[in-house]
């Protein structure tokens, strides 16, 4: 049976997150080439998907490793979760959203009650943290 919005049956997609992650043991760099080699759409079912987590998802698309703190909570956190955005920082009034929309990564950053800011592109967990620390900051 396929999940909602999947283009391969989602007992594939779990033979498949299987053997990623057996042979890449816990190695994110190794898993993110295996997650290159595939093909978009699928990739994609994967990334939404409870069979990865968030922060595996985090590094293909922005190849960084957050603080610790915020890497173990994204670990705890399915992909899925992500179509909703996953708060992954907060500083002061302000939190950092990483959010996948129609395959895009991007990261928010919210003041409670609105987008205050996007970011997307290689680049935009890096820009997110710099405005999170000078909300004046600009592209």
């Amino acid at each position: 049976m396929s999940s909602p919005g999947t283009t391969i049956p989602y007992s594939q997609l779990v033979a498949l997150a299987d053997q990623l992650l057996e042979e890449c043991d816990e190695d994110v760099d190794r898993l993110v080439r295996r997650f290159e080699a595939l093909a978009p759409e699928v990739r994609n079912d994967l990334f939404t998907s409870d069979l990865f987590n968030a922060y595996q998802v985090f590094y293909y698309f922005f190849r960084q490793h957050p603080d610790e703190l915020v890497k173990e909570r994204m670990e705890l956190e399915p992909a899925s979760v992500l179509h909703h955005g996953l708060k992954i920082e907060e500083i002061e009034l302000l939190e950092l959203y990483f959010v996948l929309r129609e395959g895009k990564p991007l990261i928010m950053i919210s003041d409670g009650d609105r987008a205050v800011a996007t970011f997307s592109g290689r680049t935009a967990f890096a820009d997110g943290m710099e405005y999170l620390s000078n909300p004046e900051y600009t592209v």
